[in-house]
């Protein structure tokens, strides 16, 4: 069962964001959990699919008041690999309407709340800039620039169309680094993004599904799995909407196709001009919506979607993004269905995606984790906000290991490629000064 206490439109989620907690806010809609470890675990499951099938189950056996809808969190992994939700013990969480509600949930009879403390983060002076010793790239640039050539040799071998390689830079503090102020500081710099941080786990290798291949032992930081005692922190920015549900309308805002910003407005409205007109961006782009119009397409009417590409810019870079909408045809397929179906799109893993997945999984020295999987929240009713983790790093005390991926196309330049996730890297460690 289920208590619900209104609060303010004003109040800030991001102060009721507990250690072990998850957060995940876009224009003040969102949630913010006390430690997931205290709430109910549904899964692991062994698909997305039945995961969904399974929360949805769970969140409608909840007895809550009238108006009020129980909802899960969770931060999915990129690889096929069992994953889990979970619905929280105690949650804030503030819709579009800007209705605000502390929900506590208890088995019946045992609804005694701890007092509920929301300690509001405040903006401090960051600490100073990293320095070289402090950091660890892998892969590095050189090896780095070897994966993208690879991969356009299988490119040229008609192997595949596009595959999105990553890199991780690996960060020693020497402090202990604080998400809420790294989501404070994230929120400010990145406000039209979506903010989160959500718990993660170390866990047992991931296998893609149908492979036999052998694959080298990886880094297994920033996994989905395991347990509480090897718990770390995922926290970003994501400029992504994999999908948004509100009843039987749907919404999708995939990006590819990448640009450098400038500080000079001349330098950065010619950059936005050479992306828009790009051929080789503009094909990285239409691979990705051609994806998510075909799932999408699958299960909706009045599919509609931008006919060229828009600019969608963030704090460092231009993106090319298109803008989908549409109408269920079947009111019980959820958010988490749809999820499950979109994942991965060729914005984080490439084309065809089985092909794709083997280069990924050849070529980066190192597992994803939770990087570039769906995190967001789910209701009872099936709506949710999904984004693709990306723009993030995985904290553990003192360390951080930072994410970047780009997308590699016929006519990628390698050095670019290298650019492209170096700038990427500079932009949040920058605001991990203030973490």
């Amino acid at each position: 069962m289920v208590r619900a206490t209104p609060l303010g439109a004003a109040f800030d989620l991001l102060a009721a964001y507990e250690a072990g907690g998850a957060f995940i806010e876009r224009h003040g809609v969102g949630v913010a959990t006390g430690p997931v470890s205290e709430g109910i675990e549904i899964g692991p499951a062994a698909d997305l699919h039945s995961l969904g099938a399974a929360t949805i189950e769970a969140l409608r056996a909840i007895d809550a008041p009238d108006g009020v809808v129980p909802l899960a969190v969770g931060a999915l992994p990129f690889a096929p690999q069992p994953a889990s939700m979970w619905i929280p013990r105690r949650s804030v969480a503030r819709g579009d309407d800007g209705e605000t509600w502390l929900l506590d949930m208890a088995d019946d009879g045992e609804l005694e709340a701890a007092p509920f403390r929301p300690e509001r983060v405040v903006g401090d002076l960051p600490h100073e800039a990293f320095r070289p010793v402090q950091l660890t790239q892998e892969p590095t640039a050189e090896v780095y620039t070897a994966a993208v050539r690879s991969a356009l040799a299988l490119i040229e071998a008609g192997e595949l169309d596009k595959v999105v390689l990553a890199r991780t830079l690996r960060v020693s503090a020497g402090r202990e680094l604080d998400p809420r102020r790294l989501a404070h500081r994230l929120r400010a710099v990145e406000p039209h993004c979506f903010t989160f941080a959500v718990p993660t786990w170390q866990g047992p290798p991931s296998s893609i599904a149908g492979s036999n291949r052998e694959v080298p032992a990886k880094s297994r930081r920033g996994r989905v799995g395991g347990t509480p005692d090897e718990q770390g922190t995922l926290v970003g920015a994501s400029p992504e909407l994999l999908l948004s549900r509100r009843g039987t309308r749907v919404r999708s805002v995939p990006l590819a196709g990448t640009a450098p910003r400038s500080g000079d407005p001349d330098e950065d409205l010619a950059n936005a001009k050479a992306l828009s007109h790009s051929a080789k961006e503009r094909e990285e782009h239409a691979i990705v919506v051609a994806a998510v119009e075909s799932v999408l397409g699958a299960y909706c009417d009045d599919l509609s979607f931008d006919a060229e590409p828009v600019l969608e810019p963030t704090a460092n870079v231009w993106h090319l993004a298109t803008r989908f909408e549409g109408v269920l045809r079947d009111p019980g397929v959820s958010a988490l269905d749809l999820v499950a179906a979109l994942h991965p799109t060729p914005a984080v893993c490439g084309a065809p995606s089985s092909a794709a997945r083997a280069c990924i999984e050849a070529l980066e020295p190192f597992e994803r984790g939770a990087y570039a999987g769906p995190v967001g929240w789910v209701d009872a009713r099936g709506d949710g906000d999904w984004a693709i983790a990306l723009r993030c790093a995985a904290l553990d005390g003192e360390r951080a290991t930072l994410y970047a991926g780009a997308g590699i196309v016929a006519g990628s330049n390698p050095a670019r490629e290298v650019d492209e996730t170096d700038r990427k890297f500079l932009a949040f460690l920058d605001s991990l000064r203030w973490g």
